[in-house]
Formats: C-alpha cells, sequence, structure tokens
C-alpha cells in the first residue's frame, strides 16, 4: 500500500476488525488515540496539519451511529460538525475521505432493495445525522467514498448483538420481528469491502462517490436471532428456549427502524469487484470472539 492511511476510531469493533485484516495483508494504519472527550473540529484540525495522510478512514463516531441502543441528540450534534470539519480538512489537504454510513437513511417504505440512487427518507435523529453528514461530505469534500452498511453485527459487549446475546441468557422469553427484512453484516465483511476500496483507492483510481453493502441474503431479525442462537448455544447456557414471532409494527422500535432496509449491493461490484458474502459464514468467528472477550 502505497498510500498513507490514517483511521479514526482503531479502537472500536469495526476499526480493530479493519486493523486485523491489514495486519493480514502488511497494511498498516496510523489509528492515533482519541482526546479524552472525543474528536472535534479542533482537535482533528491539529491531527490532519501534522500527520498529512493520503486517506482519512472515519470511523471515530461508529458505536454512536450503528450500534449504541440510545441516540443522544446532543452528541450526535456535535460530531456532525466535527466530521463538517473534517471533510472541510480532506478538501483543504487534498485527502481522501472514506466515511460509513448506513441502510437508515431509508424510511423502508418499499419492499424492493434500495439503491443509490433512491431517493432518502430517515426516521430518526440518528437517521437524520447520518444524512446531514452525507451530504457534508459530498460538498465540502469531493474525493470521498460513502459506504452504506447493512445491519452491523460486531462483538462488542455493549453493541446490537452482545445485547441480543445478554437477553437469550438473562431473559425468559424474547419476540423478533418476522415481517422486518435488512442485510445482516458481520463486521469482518464490513472491514473486507474497506480495504478492497482502500487498494483500489491505492491504484489512483477516482471511484469517487456512494455505495451500497451488505451480507448476501437478506432475511428478517427472527431468521438472524435463529441463526444466532443456534450458534449461541454451543459457548452458553441459554435462558431463551424459542423466538417469538412479532410484527414489525409491534416492535419498541417500530418508529425510528426502517422495516424494508435491504440494499442493492450491484454498484459496488461493477465498480470494486466485491461481491457479498453469506453472512451466516462469518457467524461462527464472530461469535467465538465474542464469548471468548467475555
Amino acid at each position: 500500500m502505497r498510500m498513507r492511511l490514517m483511521l479514526l476510531g482503531g479502537g472500536n469493533a469495526l476499526g480493530q476488525a479493519l486493523i486485523r485484516l491489514g495486519a493480514e495483508e502488511d497494511i498498516g494504519f496510523l489509528a492515533p488515540r482519541p482526546p479524552a472527550e472525543g474528536w472535534d473540529a479542533p482537535s482533528l484540525t491539529e491531527l490532519l496539519d501534522v500527520n498529512r495522510p493520503d486517506v482519512v478512514i472515519n470511523l471515530a463516531y461508529y458505536y454512536d451511529w450503528f450500534q449504541s441502543g440510545q441516540v443522544d441528540e446532543a452528541l450526535l450534534s456535535r460530531q456532525e460538525r466535527a466530521v463538517e470539519r473534517l471533510a472541510e480538512l480532506c478538501q483543504h489537504h487534498q485527502f481522501a475521505l472514506l466515511q460509513p454510513s448506513s441502510y437508515r437513511v431509508f424510511d423502508g417504505a418499499r419492499t424492493t432493495a434500495y439503491s443509490e440512487k433512491d431517493e432518502v427518507a430517515p426516521l430518526d435523529a440518528r437517521s437524520r445525522a447520518l444524512w446531514r453528514t452525507e451530504q457534508s461530505v459530498r460538498t465540502l469534500c469531493p474525493k470521498h467514498v460513502l459506504l452504506r452498511f447493512g445491519w452491523l453485527l460486531d462483538d462488542s459487549k455493549d453493541g446490537l448483538l452482545g445485547r441480543f446475546l445478554h437477553r437469550l441468557e438473562t431473559c425468559e422469553s424474547l419476540s423478533l420481528a418476522d415481517d422486518r427484512r435488512g442485510n445482516p453484516t458481520p463486521v469482518d465483511d464490513a472491514a473486507r469491502v474497506m480495504l478492497a476500496v482502500l487498494k483500489q483507492l491505492d491504484c489512483q483510481a477516482p471511484l469517487w462517490g456512494t455505495y451500497h453493502y451488505g451480507g448476501h441474503e437478506a432475511s428478517t431479525p427472527l431468521v438472524v436471532g435463529q441463526a444466532l442462537m443456534a450458534e449461541a448455544a454451543q459457548h452458553r447456557r441459554l435462558r431463551v428456549e424459542t423466538l417469538t414471532p412479532i410484527a414489525h409494527a409491534d416492535c419498541p422500535d417500530a418508529a425510528d427502524e426502517p422495516q424494508h432496509g435491504v440494499l442493492a449491493c450491484k454498484k459496488i461490484f461493477n465498480t470494486f469487484g466485491i461481491k457479498p458474502r453469506a453472512w451466516r459464514a462469518g457467524l461462527p468467528a464472530l461469535l467465538e470472539r465474542y464469548y471468548r472477550h467475555g
């Protein structure tokens, strides 16, 4: 890799997956430790002025945007401003910016897969923050790649997967939607996609724009939960014996979560040659790592 890569958020689950995968191919990242209060506009300005990378991979707010069960609008607002400053700095220094986003920018009203050309309609504060962040990056930093991911599953204890696995061990019963659809995407697979994009950019290919990626085989939370439950049972004794199907409309997060969040992944395949991988294949390694850390 000829380019100098800076990774913001190297300590979170997706950042760690990217570092692990890069190490297997002798690709290293400059992964600075964030300030105690987190990255903000002044600290980002100093960081980029001093280090001058070729590409910035911004995973600094990965947990808040993709894994947190709570939404702090004041925090999201500060993070939006920081990303806006980051985009300005990348344009000023002519750095490229790799920025993740999410299926959540769509409202889930259509039953067919969303392409990059489809109109967005975010449902909640987090989704609206993601959409405004996308707009800032597009407007301020032409040399950008925005990657919209499906349902990201990682090995963090307090993430989406960790909270589900905890409930399997502690709750008497558990209900999941059987009429909500999306693309489960293990964090290692998401890291694979990001690394493949970086390799293409290293070849001086100006493939800027927005791309979708999600694991192969769109599914429902109920089906994903059943697959996770079968895998988790090999590691721990579970209290929940069966998962109960319910309607999307009856879920506590129905107003915030798109009912249909399937992403079409043709553009990323046609541009980068990246093929979707079956999400089921990534579960054994993901859960093994989760329970090993626990």
